[in-house]
């Protein structure tokens, strides 16, 4: 679990430590009704103090709101029986929690408007989300890292639009996954960044009506209380584009990963077989063929791939609003139902990466399966300085066709071929050998681990290598 910060600056609001700096938390407790009421309240308590340091509401009445902003003074039960009666969940807290702040509950929410409230406690909820979703992802970079060094040079068949093209190692595959994740990592943290400047007091219409001559100032205060940066100036109640863009980063990730479950998908199928998702040996794939090993996570990252995109387009449709302000509370519900389902996918790809079972012989029987024709490529290479490319690059095309025809390999056609007295035997038997046909994908895949590294040092996260070496 990752650590979560809900109020950093504990001296400021003077919070415990452990209830500032941090609870452990999954995903699904970070969009409990607990934990937001929690948030609640400290945004109230940022509030309050805020407005005291520009004599709003007065000090000691800020104190006591600061003092209460507590689970403690919210009964469960009673906000239950509350909302019962009053049907709305913002007057509901404030009636039951009032009971317990005295004199000091005529300045609790003073000059607010609930939208304001549960928009910064949402945008709470979202900052806690990226933490534990970048957790996940920086998680994940160690085992691919790990991955790609182990096969970099663990040859395969390199395949364009399915079809058999050059070799490749298993390595590079897994190399460009590794930069893919890095990349979406950069992705969740430019929102997240937006996410810091969205604290927001700006009233119903987003002129700061209810806080008087202070109200920006009050803004500002109040997002350095609850730990973010200086709030966006500009009203966003109307468009909801940094929620919606936080959606469609989650959807892009999550199509990274739907194409990572596609190809180990097809990958572990019969027919190709070069890599199997390791399960335990208890563990049925189907009900009425026992020979079944059906895959399991990289399905799941394939429905996770095309739902997440839906729910983003909902979070999406949301920046079309109404005027100042359109009702957008409900699509609130979606935001989170994305975040745990991205949560969830990215729980199932680690344990899917880290115990993929690679088949590295029949990675290589496999690139025999075209008789040598993917090396009709380096061929017409080498026969480029004698007969020019583009005619060596013609004649090769004539022999794979005639080999495909006959079913022989290319070897024999070649052979045969009035080209065979170009090489010699010895030549062409290295130059058709397809594990030496790599290219620089080892270099490659040690160059893509190594910029990783670079960026995990400058973000101070350990050392993906030395991470995955003390856990194995």
């Amino acid at each position: 679990m990752l650590k979560i910060r809900l109020m950093a600056i504990a001296w400021l609001i003077n919070l415990s430590p452990q209830a500032a700096v941090a609870e452990d938390l999954d995903m699904a407790q970070v969009f409990s009704v607990e934990h937001a009421n929690k948030a609640v309240l400290q945004v109230e308590a940022a509030l309050a103090l805020s407005q005291a340091e520009f004599g709003v509401i007065p000090q000691w009445a800020a104190d006591e709101i600061k003092a209460k902003a507590s689970l403690d003074y919210l009964p469960a039960a009673d906000l239950v029986a509350e909302y019962g009666l009053v049907r709305h969940r913002m007057v509901a807290l404030l009636n039951v929690w009032s009971r317990e702040l005295g004199a000091a509950a005529q300045y609790v929410h003073f000059g607010a408007t609930t939208v304001d409230i549960y928009d910064t406690t949402l945008v709470l909820q979202l900052l806690d989300a990226t933490a534990l979703l970048e957790s996940r992802l920086l998680s994940i970079e160690a085992v691919l890292a790990r991955r790609a060094l182990e096969h970099k040079a663990t040859p395969m068949i390199g395949r364009t639009l399915g079809q058999h093209a050059l070799p490749i190692t298993f390595g590079k595959k897994l190399s460009t996954w590794l930069a893919e994740n890095r990349r979406n990592i950069e992705r969740l943290r430019s929102v997240r960044a937006k996410l810091q400047k969205s604290a927001i007091l700006k009233g119903a219409v987003g002129s700061y009506l209810g806080l008087g001559a202070s109200g920006i100032a009050i803004e500002q205060r109040f997002a350095f209380y609850l730990g973010l940066q200086e709030p966006y100036l500009a009203d966003w109640h109307g468009t909801r584009d940094v929620f919606a863009e936080y959606a469609l980063v989650l959807a892009l990730i999550s199509r990274s990963y739907g194409r990572i479950g596609q190809e180990l998908f097809l990958l572990q199928s019969t027919d190709i077989g070069e890599t199997v998702e390791r399960r335990s040996p208890s563990a049925v794939g189907s009900s009425t063929m026992p020979h079944k090993n059906n895959p399991n996570r990289s399905e799941a990252l394939i429905q996770f791939g095309r739902s997440i995109p839906r729910l983003a387009e909902v979070v999406l449709d949301d920046v079309d609003n109404f005027f100042e302000r359109d009702n957008t509370s409900r699509p609130n519900k979606v935001l989170e139902q994305i975040s745990l389902e991205s949560d969830q996918m990215l729980a199932q790809a680690e344990p899917l990466l880290a115990r993929l079972e690679v088949k590295p012989q029949r990675m290589v029987q496999n690139m025999a399966r075209t008789n040598q024709l993917i090396m009709s490529q380096r061929l017409a290479f080498a026969l480029a300085d004698q007969i020019g490319k583009q005619v060596a690059n013609d004649r090769l095309h004539v022999l794979a066709n005639q080999a495909l025809a006959d079913n022989v390999s290319l070897r024999e056609v070649f052979l045969a071929s009035d080209l065979g007295r170009l090489i010699s035997v010895a030549q062409l038997d290295a130059l058709l050998e397809p594990t030496t046909y790599i290219g620089l994908a080892i270099e490659q895949t040690e160059g893509v681990v190594g910029q990783i590294e670079a960026q995990r040092q400058r973000d101070g996260v350990p050392s993906a290598i030395e991470q995955n070496r003390r856990g194995n």
